[in-house]
């Protein structure tokens, strides 16, 4: 399968200048990375939305995932919440990432650090139907840990 890609419209806020554009670090990389335009001191349990300095228009029929940078989280128990976090195509404010320090020391993020990463994706929307009954499964109702170990 081929893909081809969309066009996300990028506005620097005044915070924001200076600071580099969301990009690819590698010709492979899935994600584009962000950094802070906010220097930022998340102590040991500690969440925090990290500023970015910019705002994005999305084409409708797609969304931007926000998603943790790995080796924050590796190596300093840093990632993101509520991941992955939706940028819909209607939102014009500041993209913000939501930060939790899982970490036993304090965290530093200067300005200009990077912080996650962004991931253009499709949407599909979906219709709701109401039905009296849903057709059965070999799992059934079967919840949380019900096909194994």
């Amino acid at each position: 399968m081929t893909t081809f890609p969309i066009t996300i419209q990028f506005l620097s806020l005044p915070h924001g200048a200076g600071l580099p554009l969301p990009a690819y670090a590698t010709d492979g990389a899935a994600g584009m990375d962000v950094v802070a335009a906010e220097a930022v001191t998340l102590a040991p349990g500690a969440r925090g939305a990290v500023a970015t300095g910019f705002a994005i228009a999305i084409p409708t029929g797609f969304e931007v995932q926000v998603r943790p940078r790995s080796g924050l989280a590796l190596k300093h128990g840093v990632t993101c919440l509520n991941t992955p976090g939706t940028i819909d195509s209607d939102y014009r404010g500041e993209v913000k990432v939501i930060l939790i320090n899982h970490g036993q020391e304090p965290f530093e993020i200067a300005r200009g650090d990077r912080i996650a990463q962004l991931v253009p994706a499709p949407v599909q929307r979906g219709v709701l139907e109401t039905v009296d009954r849903l057709a059965d499964t070999v799992r059934g109702i079967g919840g949380f840990g019900s096909t194994g170990r």
